[in-house]
């Protein structure tokens, strides 16, 4: 499966436009990882956009996320490896691999990133940087759906967290327009 064929897919999954938006971001993030690591960008950039693919349909039963969208994917032909990360991004099957850590670090990143965006004065990612995120990060009431603990996971694979951060931010400066930020 390529990009466009992935993107095709998450359109007929996801209806809310933020979930596409967040797909995205996790998407640019796990590229940009992908490539410091030395790893396959295409296929870690699908990881990221196809991973949240039954996010509407199971979003009341998160015991259930991930369950259909491996079921769409297996049907796709994707590769095992990318099917793994997506059931442990979800806490759903034990990070495995290096694409596994980073997606399961990734997901809670892009959705702090947003809400740090959303809460500078011009509202642009453009105008934010590591240490405004990192004064959000720090407030414990701020984003509290972006699990800290999850985040920092990204030690597992020998990535300092601010550098983890920079990347993320960058990464998703690079969209920028697409995320409507």
């Amino acid at each position: 499966m390529d990009r466009n064929e992935a993107l095709v897919l998450l359109k007929q999954h996801l209806k809310n436009k933020n979930l596409i938006k967040h797909c995205l971001a996790v998407e640019a993030c796990m590229r940009s990882m992908a490539a410091k690591l030395g790893e396959d960008e295409e296929k870690w950039g699908l990881a990221g956009i196809l991973h949240d693919l039954d996010y509407e349909v199971t979003e009341k039963k998160p015991e259930l996320h991930t369950v259909e969208t491996v079921k769409i994917l297996q049907e796709q032909g994707i590769e095992p490896d990318i099917i793994q990360a997506v059931k442990a991004h979800a806490g759903h099957a034990p990070c495995e691999s290096q694409m596994d850590w980073a997606i399961f670090s990734i997901d809670p990143l892009t959705g702090l990133i947003i809400a740090a965006t959303l809460m500078h004065p011009n509202r642009k990612l453009l105008d934010i940087d590591l240490g405004f995120v990192k004064r959000r990060y720090k407030e414990k009431s701020f984003a509290r759906g972006a699990r800290r603990e999850d985040i920092e996971q990204i030690r597992n694979i020998g990535v300092d967290l601010d550098e983890f951060i920079e990347l993320c931010i960058k990464a998703m400066q690079g969209i920028h327009s697409e995320l409507g930020l």
